[in-house]
């Protein structure tokens, strides 16, 4: 395995900005991670992501592993070669996906049926670990096991047994030493459950650690004590990866708390179905009231959509219901989430990150 160290070079209360360093290269922390599910961004691609300012891609284990299969991925290189992406990449372990099938799970592993064909196939921690090396991803995640919310204390307790069973089996299967592997921490919101999984995962001496199960149900004000309980066990010189969060509040009181990356498909959800984030808000592309309109979505964003298109120009693409529209959204909202998260960590730099937490909560939470 290749730990992943961070380099700290400010802090603003617990939030902190630096450079975590992989075996392939380096990136900025805290950033935000755009979610390439079967190998690409939906209606993106690696030449987007250079221009979006993207760091680290994520891929999926179970569709990958599906279609085309980790061994086709293999042959070509790996995800990075595969896609023609020169930056990092990161591949999830699966088990979000695969629990999202109400799979048969026992202390070995699930056994799950493939939403592309109805075929069986079984998942553990070894074959999570094999395929995810074959796959290639600078950075690999263990298996665990992510409960919804809310469910009983009885049900989560399950959850952190098995998740630490599992993570003790990945590390000892883990055998690439170009490539980290991040362990994930569980307990859904109870503070106790969480401070307890991640003593329980560090102990392991993984590459970094991601905190999963969160923002499955539970509302803001629930999710944050668990982050700060997770958060205040893992070690200050690997990164703190918070799961599938990427709401704009969320984002900002986790960097507050000591996180370090983020993923979500939010972004280009939303653009799909025609809402933008911008600096004042949710904005809706399909309102009559766009039709004349020669603004851009947001005259604060950097990003090329903004730079090019009108408002009106956009509402009539989702109106005539061509699929460009979608992605200029999906472009722009992912650009103005990797610049919101930019904006924090140059917030934490210079000194002015209380400030930015404000305005940011004052338009989001």
């Amino acid at each position: 395995m290749f730990p992943v160290n961070v380099d700290v070079i400010a802090t603003s209360g617990s939030a902190r900005a630096g450079v975590a360093r992989t075996a392939r290269g380096s990136y900025d922390t805290p950033t935000f991670m755009p979610v390439g599910t079967r190998g690409a961004v939906k209606y993106l691609d690696a030449h987007d992501y250079r221009d979006l300012d993207a760091q680290i891609v994520l891929g999926n284990t179970y569709h990958l592993m599906l279609r085309p299969g980790a061994d086709v991925i293999a042959h070509f290189g790996g995800l990075g070669k595969f896609a023609a992406w020169e930056g990092l990449t990161l591949t999830d372990s699966g088990g979000f996906q695969v629990f999202s099938l109400d799979p048969k799970v026992d202390d070995e592993g699930v056994t799950f049926r493939s939403v592309y064909d109805g075929s069986k196939h079984r998942f553990t921690p070894e074959i999570a670990v094999h395929v995810q090396e074959q796959l290639g991803a600078d950075i690999q995640m263990a298996l665990d096991v992510c409960p919804p919310l809310p469910s009983p204390p009885e049900v989560i307790r399950q959850a952190v047994e098995r998740t630490s069973a599992w993570a003790e089996r990945a590390r000892s299967a883990h055998t690439r030493t170009d490539q980290s592997l991040f362990g994930i921490v569980q307990g859904g919101v109870s503070t106790s459950m969480r401070t307890e999984s991640a003593q329980r995962t560090v102990a392991l001496d993984f590459d970094g650690y991601g905190i999963g199960g969160l923002s499955v149900g539970e509302s803001r004000d629930e999710m944050l004590p668990a982050i700060e309980a997770a958060v205040s066990e893992l070690p200050a010189q690997r990164p703190r990866y918070l799961m599938g969060v990427g709401d704009p509040a969320s984002l900002v009181e986790a960097v507050a708390r000591g996180v370090d990356q983020f993923d979500c498909v939010m972004q280009t959800r939303l653009g799909r179905h025609g809402t933008a984030l911008t600096s004042s808000g949710r904005w809706q592309v399909k309102a009559s009231a766009n039709t004349l309109s020669d603004e851009p979505i947001d005259a604060s964003c950097g990003c090329q959509v903004c730079a090019t298109h009108s408002r009106g120009y956009l509402r009539h693409l989702f109106q005539s219901k061509e699929p460009t529209a979608s992605r200029l959204l999906s472009l722009h909202n992912l650009k103005w989430t990797i610049d919101l998260v930019a904006s924090m960590r140059r917030a934490i730099i210079d000194g002015s990150f209380d400030g930015l937490r404000r305005e940011i909560l004052d338009v989001w939470a």
